[in-house]
């Protein structure tokens, strides 16, 4: 460290004897020959001038001594620097085609002439929102050339000094950033003449100028960037063609710049993106993998040691001391999902105190105790292992969570219509986005709420189709919607497919889609369309020629009795079957009357298929999906079929989160402490989920993936005394931890579900903790 360096006391009295010689007129000389003295030189063999003015100028400022005055910053005639400019403006190019992929001779030239230098100039300052300034820093420019004169020009230059976004994207610290920001350039200008109209011109330069860059860089300045950073107005751009070019948005500048040494913050807050050069910076910079907000593996941080503090470690409360009790909580409750708290701590009031103190906290407008702030750890960390993939499949569902018993509790919502008794049901309703892999692996919760629909007035006379979306339920499918799009912009290499049953086949969630296609849409049919006034679509499909027939494993699905507006639905054993698909593009037309009518037909496809041979006694499998995925061949319907059949896991999350964690047995005084509490135990039932499937789909990973050293330990010793194989691999450890829960393990038996292995791992908790008692009564007495 070179502050570290020259606050040694002989390196003082160096820098002293340097000042009090007289011979060194500006800091700028001075920070060189120290440089020099003590050998502060970066990777490249530079010497790091300016992180050694920094250094000095904060001794300086304590006491140790004084340092040349700041030189004048005018040139020699009084005047500042002013840009070489041409004596004209730059000529308009001509004929310019209306797409990119049509415009011939399209090229980027380096800035190196005194003309070409006066041209970029005379462009940036004449038709740049910012005009044009000196450059800080490392730059280089490029002129966009083309067959029809000049399109535009692109600069690159330092990059900002300090951004909290983009630190807390790379995950490094200050010692670390002083280090690598040489590796981070910035893109200072960058302008598509207002005279071209060409549609995707400015997505295509920035791939052509990311491509030739880091190239470009080094041959300049020997050494190449790492990463590129920019900054979108949104008052003039919309920041279209960075994520058609796959940048990723951060988040918002501060308003602050270089100059703003008084902290005022007078600029506009800009966007902020970043493009990475190469993938492994991270590895380069020496930062761990969990650093930062770069993509994850599917099982990164969810060993048994560390995932709680992983989900949950930087939830915003309002008090790091209420963060780190929050991570004990979820520690001590994934031990015992379906414990009461008191059973959970085992007796320890203290601990069961500290609980209740955190959830029963006042829920004020201004508490920090949310259900969003509890999640927004695991939020951070789901988008994580999202950016991990090439396809997710984020899947959208409500269930009913009922709370009639806590008569007193304050916000609840009346939940289903009254009964016989008149007893009025009171619950919440709770909305998630469950995200998994193609192959269903859960991912994370990307979005979690409790929804609270508000009951239309006798006094309110309209029709259905006459009330906006806003002022219906089925808003909140068209919102988790929008927050996937928002999720995306953090994912650009990453496909989106919006999931949903029934209850998201509504024209306005399929014109949304078409405002802003980012993500895809997959939902299960309810309605029975027509297509013209003599076909519907249902029956149109059916007609269609068998196109192919699949296997498909189809998971059990428990039975449901029959609510308000919703039939009630038979049992279904889980069995492998065949579909014959059949499918076919059609137009999804807007209603006749009401607020949509005047909306044009969106264009769909829709896959059918149809259970070919159902097991006696069982109604046939049918399915009819609608979805914005073109779907050009077999094998495309075939995909979505695969897809649409792993919604399932959100159902199976719900029955874990209710029969496991039994967050409907919670006793809290408002809804908003019951939320507190629900949000605690979403995670801990994808926790249990994701066991539960790496035992089925990856069972030959290394058990450490998901148990820590003590439950390896202590299922080794139970292994050994049973018989069993050790626990070496996820498939040997949980089999052993089923058998705990009670699962017989016989040639034709199921592989253990959900409600075994919760069991299983709780008697596993109590005998690490008898484990690690008896080692601690070894080493006392030895």
């Amino acid at each position: 460290m070179i502050k570290q360096t020259l606050s040694q006391p002989a390196s003082i009295e160096y820098v002293k004897e340097l000042l009090e010689s007289k011979q060194i007129p500006s800091r700028s000389k001075l920070s060189g020959k120290v440089s020099e003295h003590f050998d502060f030189v970066d990777a490249r063999g530079h010497l790091q001038k300016s992180s050694c003015v920094i250094a000095l100028c904060e001794l300086a400022a304590t006491g140790y001594f004084i340092l040349p005055a700041l030189a004048d910053r005018k040139s020699s005639k009084g005047k500042k620097h002013t840009l070489r400019r041409l004596s004209r403006p730059v000529p308009e190019p001509v004929d310019v085609p209306a797409k990119a992929g049509d415009v011939e001779g399209l090229k980027l030239v380096i800035v190196e002439t005194d003309e070409q230098k006066r041209t970029w100039n005379e462009l940036m300052i004449r038709e740049h929102p910012r005009g044009s300034s000196l450059f800080v820093g490392r730059q280089l420019k490029y002129l966009i050339d083309s067959d029809y004169g000049w399109l535009g020009g692109i600069g690159f230059a330092a990059s900002a000094l300090h951004l909290a976004e983009r630190e807390k994207w790379i995950g490094w610290d200050n010692a670390q950033r002083k280090d690598y920001l040489h590796r981070v350039i910035g893109m200072s200008r960058y302008l598509i003449r207002k005279s071209v109209n060409c549609q995707n011109l400015a997505s295509m330069v920035l791939g052509m100028v990311m491509k030739v860059l880091p190239d470009d860089f080094e041959n300049r300045y020997n050494f190449r960037p790492w990463l590129v950073e920019s900054f979108v107005d949104t008052s003039h751009f919309d920041g279209a063609c960075y994520k058609a070019s796959n940048w990723r948005l951060l988040g918002k500048s501060c308003g602050r710049g270089r100059q703003d040494l008084k902290k005022e913050a007078s600029l506009s807050r800009k966007d902020i993106y970043i493009y990475p050069l190469i993938d492994d910076f991270r590895k380069r910079m020496g930062l761990d993998t969990m650093a930062g907000m770069s993509a994850l593996g599917s099982l990164d941080g969810v060993d048994s040691d560390n995932w709680a503090e992983n989900e949950f470690g930087s939830a915003p409360l309002g008090d790091k001391r209420l963060s780190e009790r929050l991570v004990g909580i979820a520690t001590a409750k994934a031990k015992a999902p379906d414990a009461s708290i008191n059973k959970v701590f085992k007796g320890q009031s203290r601990n069961s105190k500290a609980y209740y103190r955190m959830i029963e906290k006042p829920d004020t407008s201004d508490s920090a105790i949310t259900m969003e702030n509890i999640l927004a750890p695991h939020r951070k960390q789901t988008i994580r292992r999202m950016q991990g993939q090439r396809t997710v499949l984020c899947i959208q569902d409500t269930s009913t969570l009922n709370y009639t018993h806590l008569e007193d509790c304050e916000g609840l919502d009346e939940i289903t219509g009254g009964n016989q008794t008149g007893v009025i049901p009171k619950g919440l309703f709770l909305h998630s986005t469950f995200v998994t892999d193609p192959n269903g692996l859960p991912l994370g919760i990307l979005k979690s709420r409790t929804i609270s629909p508000v009951k239309k007035s006798k006094a309110d006379k309209r029709l259905p189709r006459d009330i906006p979306i806003e002022e219906k339920k089925t808003f909140t499918w068209l919102e988790h919607h929008r927050d996937m799009v928002e999720a995306a912009a953090n994912m650009p290499n990453t496909r989106l497919i919006d999931i949903c049953d029934r209850e998201g086949d509504f024209f306005e969630l399929f014109d949304e889609q078409r405002r802003n296609p980012r993500v895809e849409l997959l939902v299960r049919a309810s309605h029975d369309r027509r297509i013209d006034p003599k076909r519907k679509l249902f029956r149109e499909v059916r007609t269609l020629p068998v196109q192919n027939v699949i296997g498909l494993y189809v998971p059990r699905k428990s039975a449901s009795p029959k609510k308000r507006r919703q039939k009630a639905s038979p049992a279904r054993k889980e069995r492998n079957t065949e579909l014959e698909i059949r499918y076919m593009p059609f137009k999804i037309k807007s209603p006749e009357y009401g607020l949509l009518a005047d909306k044009e037909p969106i264009d769909l496809w829709i896959v059918h298929a149809v259970e070919k041979n159902p097991p006696e006694g069982n109604k046939a499998i049918e399915w009819f999906l609608l979805t914005t995925i073109k779907i050009n061949n077999t094998s495309d319907a075939e995909e979505s079929l695969r897809w649409y059949s792993k919604r399932w896991q959100i159902e199976e999350w719900h029955r874990v989160i209710k029969s496991g964690c039994r967050i409907e047995k919670l006793a809290n005084k408002t809804a908003e402490r019951l939320r507190r509490a629900i949000a605690i135990n979403l995670v801990i039932a994808w926790r249990i989920m994701l066991m539960k499937q790496m035992s089925r789909k990856s069972p030959e990973l290394p058990a450490k993936v998901l148990f820590s050293d003590t439950e390896i330990l202590t299922l080794t010793a139970y292994a050994k005394k049973e018989g069993y194989p050790a626990p070496e691999t996820v498939g040997t450890a949980v089999f052993i931890v089923a058998k705990f829960g009670g699962y017989l393990g016989r040639k034709n038996d199921p592989p253990p579900g959900n409600q075994i292995l919760w069991s299983g791992y709780s008697t596993l908790q109590l005998m690490c903790r008898g484990f690690e008692l008896s080692m601690e009564l070894l080493n006392d007495n030895s």
